[in-house]
């Protein structure tokens, strides 16, 4: 059994459903389909789930709210009349609009894209809706609760054969409404391959797989053929935004492979993401993030003061900051960290440093971070010499190194107004040299 999801870019409007339904129907075991709510049309274009995030700070705030309404009404009703879809969609939708007022409940209002979406996908299939307030359930803590969602959505599919689930959302146990974070309906579809043992976890999208670069800094890049899961993790967390970073751990720890296609060109074959990726590439990819900061700090004797770096690092810990990095030397130490995360109490950290410990801060507000990934890096010598070298070719300034245990990865820190030239020079120079 393949469990397939698509996205928004995938359920725009009714063009774009008559290639799902084409897909469906070419494999049989694409029983199980997973749909996020219809996505952008045109660049210009507002998606469904934007449209309801606004349309509930509207109804919070008294704000009207008609023209939204008519717009989220027209996408659906566009879709069911095109396709001839036999599913009273302006009456379900009538009902909604009747029992808005300031105190809907906002999660609630934010999944009636998903929700809707599925009903006129299954209709459209000749599949089950099944909601996923009903099979997708969570602890009042907010915490998934995996075993009883694992049986309730074994039992729809042994009870219906062929399903559609709305992604993105699940329930309480009194039946309120959750959300996972946003793009939450990767996160859907990977604990439903999970639950059901999958062959194949298929998400469609709107691009032929992975590119091994950020295409809006690079022109075409190649696209990734296989990628291991911890690839891609690194990736994703630093910006490649293909898939929900925490879709991947609910299938790669069964060994279910991802295959991420593309809906308007289904015959491509995509990105493999499995447990091992193989031989291949020496570098897998590259990825870079804006939104870093630097806290540079100095003591005379720091190395032999034991217990230095513990103390230093529960400042952080007390006011709830993740630490990225912490690359140190014999008298100094960098933490970096989010800028987002830090911005309030960058100052008391500080403060809070020199008069505890007797150092001196000084703050690097302008840093961003890029990844250099790839399994076979592992062992291989000359790869940090072969990323110095294109940077300072490129005159970008490194200001961060640190390297992953595995060597699976490469940080460099630049600052941000250098991140896209080195990412762009790293593709040029990294394929060139034969390791990208």
């Amino acid at each position: 059994m393949k469990i397939t999801k698509f996205g928004g870019s995938s359920l725009a409007d009714s063009s774009q459903l008559k290639k799902v339904k084409a897909i469906i129907e070419s494999d049989a075991e694409r029983r199980v389909v997973i749909v996020s709510a219809p996505g952008k049309r045109t660049g210009d274009d507002i998606k469904i789930t934007d449209m309801l995030y606004t349309l509930s700070s509207h109804l919070k705030y008294g704000v009207p709210d008609d023209k939204i309404l008519a717009l989220i009404t027209e996408r659906f009703v566009e879709i069911k009349n095109a396709l001839n879809i036999p599913l009273d969609i302006e009456k379900e939708l009538a009902e909604l609009a009747a029992a808005l007022d300031k105190n809907t409940d906002r999660n609630y209002l934010v999944s009636r894209g998903e929700y809707f979406c599925a009903r006129l996908v299954a209709a459209y299939l000749g599949y089950e809706f099944v909601d996923a307030a009903d099979v997708i359930k969570f602890s009042f803590d907010g915490t998934f609760d995996e075993e009883t969602s694992r049986a309730l959505v074994r039992e729809a599919v042994e009870k219906y054969g062929r399903i559609v689930v709305p992604g993105f959302y699940g329930a309480y146990p009194n039946g309120d409404i959750n959300l996972f974070s946003r793009g939450g309906s990767d996160i859907t579809g990977a604990f439903v391959a999970r639950f059901l043992g999958a062959s194949m976890y298929e998400n469609w999208t709107d691009v032929s797989g992975i590119c091994c670069v950020d295409p809006r800094i690079v022109s075409s890049p190649k696209i990734i053929e296989k990628i291991s899961y911890d690839e891609l993790r690194e990736l994703s967390y630093m910006g490649a935004n293909v898939l929900h970073e925490d879709s991947i751990l609910p299938v790669q720890d069964v060994g279910i492979d991802i295959n991420i296609l593309n809906t308007n060109a289904p015959c491509e074959r995509g990105t493999v993401i499995t447990r091992d990726a193989g031989d291949g590439s020496t570098i897998t990819g590259i990825a870079g993030k804006d939104g870093f900061i630097s806290f540079m700090i100095h003591k005379k004797h720091m190395s032999g003061e034991v217990g230095f770096l513990r103390k230093v690092l529960s400042v952080f810990e007390k006011y709830n900051i993740s630490i990225e990095h912490a690359p140190s030397g014999m008298d100094m130490i960098s933490v970096i960290v989010s800028k987002e995360h830090a911005s309030r109490t960058v100052h008391t950290i500080i403060s809070e440093i020199e008069t505890t410990f007797g150092a001196s801060v000084v703050l690097d507000r302008d840093l961003s971070l890029i990844a250099v990934v790839g399994h076979n890096m592992s062992g291989k010598a000359g790869i940090c010499a072969a990323v110095f070298g294109i940077l300072g070719e490129a005159g970008v300034n490194i200001k961060v190194l640190a390297q992953a245990p595995d060597e699976l990865t490469i940080i460099i820190g630049v600052a941000e107004k250098d991140k896209d030239v080195a990412i762009k020079s790293l593709y040029g120079g990294l394929c060139e040299k034969g390791l990208l």
